[in-house]
């Protein structure tokens, strides 16, 4: 079983923690951590981008000149594709870029990744994360003390708008509750920084 220290909020280590072996001590599978990120960033895609066709663009309903006899390429629409201002050829319309992927690889691919983080040394424990009013220049402080000052995803048991509020403003920090923890997220920080009871919740919900 992984061993991981313990740290207060002033960067003081204050013990050991012995994690899960299957979920943050499994099999490191880069594969299966890059069909998920693939999967998580497709669904994120709106679709919502839409062009006009030369039928939906107004206007060109008359025969711009004579068939024939004028010396000029015969036409038949001013909203032809090849004519300026005419209708896009192929372009994008409104569609769903949503994948699915299989809950169990999906549990696995979380694992994996919390894992990767666990055997890299980029998995900072805390014993307790609490602030009374949101405060940036806390949360800054807290990140100096743990020296994870680069980018860091902190993750929460439940959802805590102070902590939330504490860390948007601070570039390339994130923090999220243990219910909305994706590999995306986990893969894109530096450090993952947990709360004792967060890990435990994690615990909880991946293991077997």
């Amino acid at each position: 079983m992984p061993k991981v220290a313990l740290f207060n909020i002033q960067g003081d280590k204050i013990g050991e923690i012995e994690l899960s072996d299957d979920v943050f001590g499994a099999e490191v599978r880069p594969d299966i951590m890059h069909q998920a990120v693939v999967n998580y960033l497709a669904n994120q895609r709106l679709g919502t981008a839409s062009t006009l066709t030369r039928a939906e663009v107004a206007g060109g309903g008359r025969k711009p000149w004579r068939q024939k006899g004028t010396g000029r390429a015969r036409h038949g629409s001013i909203r032809s594709p090849l004519w300026r201002k005419g209708g896009i050829v192929f372009g994008p319309k409104p569609r769903s870029f949503k994948t699915t992927m299989p809950k169990k690889l999906k549990r696995f691919a979380l694992k994996s990744a919390l894992s990767a983080k666990t055997k890299d040394n980029e998995l900072i424990l805390l014993d307790s994360l609490i602030m009374e009013v949101p405060k940036t220049k806390q949360m800054v402080s807290i990140l100096n003390n743990l020296k994870a000052d680069k980018k860091s995803l902190i993750v929460i048991a439940d959802k805590d708008e102070n902590v939330v509020k504490s860390a948007r403003n601070i570039p390339g920090v994130k923090a999220t509750s243990v219910n909305t923890l994706n590999v995306y997220d986990i893969l894109n920080h530096d450090y993952l920084i947990m709360t004792r009871e967060a890990a435990k919740r994690v615990e909880e919900v991946y293991a077997g």
